[in-house]
């Protein structure tokens, strides 16, 4: 009896090979259980389909075989599969090894490394802070008063800089010498998250510029009042990019005394398939609450971070439709971003829950959740929109984002 192929993992980063020579598929781990990066020829791609755990091995022979009109052997699936299974992209033993590694790894490690270094933003001290600098250089302004927070994009700093430089130029003038005294709580998007989870970490960031300590003890308090809602070391902080872009620019205005809380907010999805507002789910509300209580009571204290992007649309989001700056799609696009952030703006929550409801399908805004959690914690804040921008991330993709100030 021929083998039956495994199931091919969900939430693997699928896309056609930047490789002119070398035709196919990409395919990566964004949860970085391996680093391999394979480029699948054609003709094996077109086999992904059958890792759905009931066709087997002579299966995607006799389809290959039909496909080039030759006996296809199976040396060649044999080795397909070894080399997906052997980097965790098939539903295995394999992948459960990898997974349970690297959990574990995480969870004993008392440091965050700065894992998109070299990727995301330039990887020596010296080279980030030139870079930081020439980002910020024509977009320093006073803050307005009574700032308490600010949001940011988590794209790629090199395709989101303006709109970085617009939200952290605010922070220009604010003294290094009282960071020290500071808790700056960075609410970041959760791409690989549990749904209506918070992820949280006791573990310093260390970037090339330093090292940002966690409070430990607003830490404990949310871990202790918000119950089930919280992930404690939730392994998404080992991958994640939308905190870890916001610790550089932040140490680069403020240096690396200041301490941190970092929140991954994970997705609302009950919302979004019930109607119902994110807080009629009981472990988000008794978060919602916790963290209120510590606004509350740690005012004085703390500094609002957001790390969020707003649409996704195009190809590479499953749209049917190429996506271009500029087009009269993405002008639409830009009125119903700017009426969500209106709503945002004027700490309207159930305003602006509701818009999302009715357009999160399309619109595929993955800053919801940080922004939600923070009008939630925050009922008084208000908000101004600093600079409002969109970004072609591929040739048929676009993503766009903003710089926030808020005000307490």
């Amino acid at each position: 009896m021929s083998t039956i192929l495994p199931k091919l993992r969900q939430g693997l980063d699928i896309m056609p090979s930047p490789v002119s020579e070398r035709p196919g598929l990409l395919i990566r781990d964004p949860y970085r259980y391996t680093n391999e990066i394979l480029i699948i020829p054609p003709l094996l791609a077109s086999g992904l389909v059958m890792f759905d755990g009931e066709s087997t091995i002579l299966d995607m022979q006799a389809q290959f075989s039909r496909l080039v009109g030759q006996l296809v052997p199976a040396e060649t699936i044999q080795a397909y599969l070894d080399a997906m299974q052997q980097n965790g992209f098939l539903e295995t033993q394999e992948l459960e090894r990898m997974q349970a590694g690297r959990h574990a790894e995480f969870a004993a490690a008392s440091t965050r490394p700065p894992v998109h270094s070299g990727t995301g933003y330039a990887e020596t001290a010296i080279d980030l802070g030139e870079q930081l600098s020439a980002y910020l250089r024509d977009f320093r302004a006073p803050a307005s008063e009574r700032l308490i927070g600010l949001a940011a994009p988590h794209v790629s700093p090199w395709g989101g800089w303006q709109s970085y430089a617009a939200a952290y130029g605010r922070l220009s003038g604010t003294g290094r010498e009282n960071a020290g005294d500071r808790t700056i709580v960075i609410l970041g998007t959760s791409h690989y998250g549990e749904p209506e989870k918070f992820g949280l970490t006791r573990k310093s960031f260390k970037t090339p510029l330093g090292t940002l300590q966690p409070d430990i003890e607003l830490i404990d308090r949310l871990e202790k009042n918000a119950g089930d809602a919280v992930l404690m070391e939730d392994y998404c902080h080992a991958i994640e990019h939308s905190i870890e872009f916001q610790c550089i620019f932040l140490q680069h205005m403020l240096g690396s005394e200041f301490r941190i809380l970092p929140i991954l907010c994970g997705p609302f999805v009950k919302s979004m398939t019930t109607g119902e507002a994110p807080e009629r789910d009981d472990n988000v509300y008794r978060f919602f609450d916790s963290l209120g209580e510590l606004a509350d009571q740690f005012s004085s204290r703390l500094f609002w971070v957001l790390g969020i992007d707003l649409a996704h649309v195009g190809r590479r989001y499953g749209d049917d439709f190429t996506a271009t700056t500029g087009s009269e799609e993405m002008a639409q696009i830009e009125m119903q971003d700017r009426e969500r952030l209106d709503q945002v703006c004027d700490g309207n929550a159930g305003e602006f829950f509701e818009l999302m409801r009715e357009e999160q399908a399309r619109l595929k805004w993955c800053g919801y959740s940080p922004i939600y959690t923070f009008l939630q914690a925050m009922p008084e804040a208000r908000g101004n929109l600093i600079r409002y921008d969109q970004w072609n991330i591929d040739e048929q993709s676009v993503v766009s984002f903003a710089a926030m100030e808020f005000r307490g």
